[in-house]
């Protein structure tokens, strides 16, 4: 049975910093892309950043520069790191596990999902 186990959101001021883990088990962790989605109240789902089995990442626009993504395949685990936060970061964070490494950005494309972890960053 695949899980994924967001951690680490919370409650931050605008231009702080927050780290969120995803610690996956029940598959094979490096043959899998990891992937953040998040999902804002009122919006549709959207892609935050993705790395896969050979350590490439991509991000969404809007977070390149602040945020960045790593994977540590021994302990099963992908991070997002997120610097310089904006109160439109506001969301609720979730992490997904890709067996394909193609288009990366398409929720679809994704395999498994974690429960997610709420971000909420305050002005």
């Amino acid at each position: 049975q695949v899980q994924l186990v967001e951690s680490g959101g919370g409650l931050v001021q605008a231009g702080g910093s927050l780290r969120l883990s995803c610690a996956a088990s029940g598959l094979t962790f490096s043959w899998y892309a990891m992937g953040w989605f998040r999902q804002a109240p009122g919006a549709e789902r959207e892609f935050v950043a993705a790395i896969d089995w050979s350590g490439n990442t991509y991000f969404t626009d809007s977070v390149k520069g602040r945020f960045t993504i790593s994977r540590d395949n021994a302990k099963n685990t992908v991070y997002l790191q997120m610097n310089s936060l904006l109160p439109e970061d506001t969301a609720v964070y979730s992490c997904a596990a890709a067996r394909s490494g193609r288009t990366l950005k398409l929720a679809a494309k994704y395999d498994y999902w974690g429960q997610g972890t709420q971000v909420t960053v305050s002005s």
